[in-house]
């Protein structure tokens, strides 16, 4: 009996010794505009260090919620928060669940608007404020583009004296966590299910990434992008955060997002650079994360200003 105990260890042992161990999955908690880019970034990861990303998108306010009863339940949550907002995951910061925060990349809002309209960033507010048009936003607080939007409308009223409550009282919260929202079939794009499809919105208040999106997706080629006028202009600076206990691999998806590579990809789907600023309580730790981002990018710069240099010697 013995001699049989020793060769089951025996055999056990090689077993230990011989299979590849299946590394565990990182966890990434994200914005739902970032699903593309995030999904891409995820598998060049895997690529590069063997290590599987395991991915949640959906609205940031509801994913920092989300995230919080995770913590309150088991003490641990996700491993890397990556927020469309800095609000968010500096909340989290705050509370005690998450390392400092760093701005990795920047969006803007802009008006996704379908075919046929005329309009123009000159006459969008007029338009935007006429009482047959239909205007669709995400939700506020529950997801930053919602929020976007209300800041947007509240800078309208510095123009337009009342058309922030206008505008807020005949937005139509389509998508972002609102319980009343239309359902939207599975694999249809947001913006082309409501204003190409169903023609529930003229105009929708979105990310320029997801106007990208959607003019890319099937259906969504007659779809405009317009830019704000300057005096409605918003930008969404995007906030990334290791949470508390998460898995060392956490630390290396974050520095990985950050990374050259994972601004190439970000930058490829209309995502813009981050500004570099960190809120002044925060610690060594974000100025340093931002500190690696400002690299990058002077790298960057710095490896344009060569290639023109070559251009103009060679004309």
């Amino acid at each position: 009996m013995k001699k049989h105990f020793f060769a089951f260890s025996l055999i056990a042992c090689a077993v230990g010794v011989t299979l590849p161990t299946q590394a565990f999955a990182v966890k990434l908690y994200a914005a739902g505009s970032l699903r593309d880019s995030l999904t891409e970034v995820g598998k060049s990861f895997n690529q590069k260090y063997g290590i599987p990303v395991e991915t949640r998108f959906g609205p940031s306010g509801l994913t920092r919620e989300f995230i919080e009863q995770e913590f309150s339940k088991t003490g641990k949550s996700a491993d890397v928060f990556a927020s469309a907002d800095i609000d968010n995951p500096q909340t989290l910061f705050e509370e005690g669940l998450s390392e400092p925060v760093v701005n990795f990349t920047s969006n803007r809002m802009t008006a996704v608007v379908r075919s046929g309209l005329g309009i123009t960033s000159d006459n969008l507010l007029d338009f935007l404020l006429k009482p047959e048009i239909k205007l669709g936003t995400s939700t506020p607080v529950a997801d930053p583009s919602g929020t976007y939007a209300w800041q947007i409308f509240d800078k309208a009223d510095q123009v337009t004296p009342g058309s922030s409550q206008i505008l807020k009282d005949k937005a139509l919260q389509l998508v972002g966590g609102n319980p009343n929202a239309p359902i939207v079939p599975n694999g249809k794009n947001n913006l082309v299910y409501f204003l190409e499809e169903t023609k529930q919105a003229d105009i929708f208040l979105a990310y320029y990434t997801s106007g990208k999106t959607a003019q890319a997706t099937e259906g969504g080629d007659n779809l405009q992008i317009i830019e704000l006028p300057d005096y409605l202009a918003t930008k969404a600076n995007y906030g990334l955060t290791t949470l508390k206990n998460a898995d060392p691999d956490g630390e290396k998806l974050a520095e990985y997002i950050l990374s050259q590579k994972g601004q190439e990809i970000l930058a490829k789907y209309g995502f813009s650079a981050p500004s570099t600023s960190v809120p002044e309580h925060q610690g060594a730790g974000g100025i340093l994360l931002a500190v690696g981002v400002a690299l990058i990018l002077n790298k960057k710069q710095a490896l344009v200003k060569k290639q023109l240099v070559k251009l103009d010697h060679h004309r």
